[in-house]
């Protein structure tokens, strides 16, 4: 690899970081000092968020991890963390030792002279009072409850008892707020009238991320989720959006998203307490 494809890769990985730090704020986030880590604590309705190192912070031990993690327990919030590898080097061994898993994901760029594909004929942008936001934002729950590319068996008839649910709503209500601020954007394939898969992203100044892209699990398999990533892509893109990234799933969607033009530039990393 040439200096100047290091040096461009690092640059967009401090770029990465600052985006990081600030998107939690932007949504509403506490930040709490740990030292090397900061501890994102959502306040109100919304995501919870995750700790991960502070921007500019020195190396993280396994103690450092455990004083945050029991800050998580005290707060009643998920003990996850969140970081890139290429990043915080440092870090993946510190988590291990305070005994959480550890999953990575390829964290992947889009290309700025990648072509844009042609549009999928069933997506569409979602705006707040769309009559189909409710179902699109409960896809992803769907998806992400069966995980993987597999064809499984959640379908519009499980989409429509998920939709009549409270939490749905209150997806609802929390990004429809998102969108009519512009602090998202999202796109969904829908026919019939049936949303089969949905995404967003998320743009601080002229970075974005590509987030929450989740295919009903009886409708995989169809290039819904391609679809509608290239949609958000090429929306960033026309909103003057310089930097769009995502994290993909595993190696078998990375190699999906390259097909649109995202290349991998780095490892994104979770840390959980593992599984019961």
């Amino acid at each position: 690899m040439s200096k100047h494809k290091i040096d461009s890769v690092g640059g967009k990985l401090s770029e990465l970081e600052r985006y990081y730090d600030t998107v939690p704020r932007a949504g509403g986030a506490r930040a709490e000092d740990f030292g090397p880590l900061t501890l994102f604590v959502q306040e109100g309705a919304g995501w919870p968020y995750y700790a991960r190192p502070a921007l500019g912070g020195a190396g993280a031990t396994a103690a450092d991890v455990e004083r945050v993690r029991a800050r998580q327990r005290e707060l009643q919030v998920p003990e996850a963390f969140e970081w890139v590898a290429e990043t915080s080097p440092t870090l993946r061994a510190a988590v291990e030792a305070a005994g959480l898993h550890v999953h990575a994901h390829p964290l992947m760029v889009l290309d700025p002279a990648a072509e844009a594909v042609p549009a999928h004929p069933d997506v569409r942008l979602i705006d707040a009072d769309d009559p189909l936001l409710t179902a699109a934002v409960t896809v992803p729950a769907l998806a992400f409850a069966a995980p993987g590319t597999a064809v499984g068996e959640a379908g519009p008839a499980e989409l429509a008892a998920a939709t009549a649910d409270p939490d749905a709503q209150a997806r609802r209500t929390r990004v429809s707020g998102m969108l009519a601020s512009g602090r998202s954007v999202m796109a969904a394939a829908a026919r019939d009238g049936v949303v089969l898969c949905s995404g967003q992203y998320i743009p601080v100044g002229d970075v974005a991320e590509v987030v929450a892209v989740g295919t009903l699990p009886a409708a995989r398999r169809q290039g819904l989720a391609l679809g509608v990533t290239a949609a958000l892509a090429a929306r960033a893109r026309a909103s003057g959006i310089r930097t769009v990234f995502l994290s993909a799933g595993d190696e078998d969607v990375a190699r999906v998203y390259s097909r649109i033009g995202f290349r991998r530039v780095a490892t994104a990393l979770i840390a959980e307490p593992p599984e019961a």
